[in-house]
């Protein structure tokens, strides 16, 4: 099938597939559709079978990482990091909701650099979220930390995020590099998430009775050991052009290794933890995605996606991936972008700004966000329409900041 029926019928195929991913009727897994509308692109021949079987190879080992830090990021919120982490943030802050505040930023957005945005999500989010109950000051602007910070603060890491996986190997850059290159818009977006969060929630961020604190657990030293040396060793695979999945594989293995004694890991609960619907689920989309770059988007973003490394060129590559992040999901529209800027590192980067910062300004924007929202007791679910206020008015700006940044690191590391 080629032409405007195949254009049309892999919009359908994308539109269903990521439909269902957000909406998840009874809890069923993201992949229920997208692997029949994967199935479907290939057979009607709108994607080759040749090229979706070599989409799956390339982005196998990407997928591979995904699901071992996510089993990673569980053990080490079993061995009790996050718990002993958000205690030591509740007695730094005295109990003062500005400091919490900016304490929070700062956790969120080195747990999203070292261990996923997921991790932020799922992981800390409810550690937060009780750490502000136990302190009795208004959750609001810490859940929304969590969610803001869980995007915008992927920036840092080839490993902070799929969106970053998935370009990182077409983006010509060594590890170092692209953390070098990547560094001072991480910086200038996680200053001004703070400041926007401050500003927005300044009346739940007034001063109250400081309550009193209880003790802080003793360190998960061994655990948090683990922690380094896996993201150390993220680096170290990187410059040897082994794929980070093993190092996040050897990270899980020296968390288990302690409790095989104990005989208190559980396969099973392990595997639901790598989440194989959601891997599933990616390996199909990038074949959905493909049939509609092939058949129409491709040749879209070719023409309106400029390589040049200006200031102009950049801030067009970034607002235009954020608005397709927001339109399509930013997962897809990382999919879509990757083939047109491979090869060019500083639009890679900016397509990272626009997929990473954009899904702020709604829901559908990250599936991470919608995670997050669905896992929030009721009484802490943000209104639909102050959560895109608060995005529309501040995810244009934060743009321009981190592009300006980029422009900067672009010049003094070169791309």
């Amino acid at each position: 099938m080629t032409g405007a029926a195949a254009e049309a019928l892999a919009v359908c195929l994308l539109a269903v597939s990521l439909a269902f991913a957000v909406w998840r009727p009874h809890g069923l897994t993201e992949a229920v559709v997208a692997l029949p509308a994967a199935g479907i692109a290939v057979a009607l021949g709108i994607v080759p079978a040749h090229d979706a079987g070599r989409t799956l190879r390339e982005i196998g080992p990407t997928v591979g990482f995904l699901a071992a830090i996510l089993v990673f990021g569980h053990l080490c919120a079993e061995a009790g990091v996050f718990a002993y982490l958000g205690e030591r943030v509740a007695r730094a802050s005295g109990g003062a909701p500005g400091r919490l505040l900016g304490l929070v930023v700062v956790l969120a957005a080195l747990v999203t650099a070292t261990l996923t945005l997921d991790a932020t999500v799922v992981l800390l989010t409810p550690v937060v979220l009780a750490t502000s109950a136990r302190l009795r000051v208004p959750t609001r602007p810490y859940a929304y930390a969590c969610t803001r910070l869980a995007n915008s603060a992927s920036l840092l890491l080839p490993v902070s995020n799929l969106t970053n996986l998935l370009v990182f190997s077409k983006s010509g850059l060594s590890f170092a590099h692209f953390t070098a290159l990547m560094l001072l818009p991480w910086l200038a977006v996680v200053a001004a998430e703070w400041f926007a969060l401050r500003s927005f929630f300044a009346h739940d961020l007034t001063p109250r009775e400081r309550p009193v604190h209880d003790g802080v657990r003793a360190a998960p030293r061994y655990a948090l050991t683990v922690l380094v040396v896996t993201v150390a060793l993220f680096v170290v695979t990187s410059s040897l052009h082994v794929a980070p999945a093993w190092a996040a594989l050897a990270g899980c293995l020296a968390l288990i290794a302690p409790r095989l004694r104990r005989r208190d890991v559980s396969p099973s609960r392990l595997i639901t933890e790598a989440s194989p619907g959601f891997c599933l689920f990616v390996l199909a989309l990038a074949v959905v995605v493909d049939g509609v770059a092939r058949h129409g988007l491709g040749h879209q973003l070719e023409r309106l996606t400029s390589t040049d490394a200006s200031f102009a060129a950049l801030l067009g590559t970034a607002l235009l991936a954020g608005l397709l992040a927001n339109v399509v999901n930013n997962l897809p529209a990382t999919l879509a972008f990757v083939p047109v800027v491979a090869g060019h590192p500083a639009a890679v980067a900016a397509v990272l700004l626009g997929v990473n910062i954009g899904p702020n300004a709604t829901y559908p924007g990250s599936l991470a966000t919608l995670l997050w929202r669905r896992q929030l007791p009721e009484a802490d679910k943000p209104r639909a329409r102050e959560f895109h206020a608060f995005g529309l008015l501040t995810v244009p700006l934060l743009l321009v900041l981190a592009t300006a940044a980029l422009w900067v690191d672009v010049r003094l590391f070169g791309a």
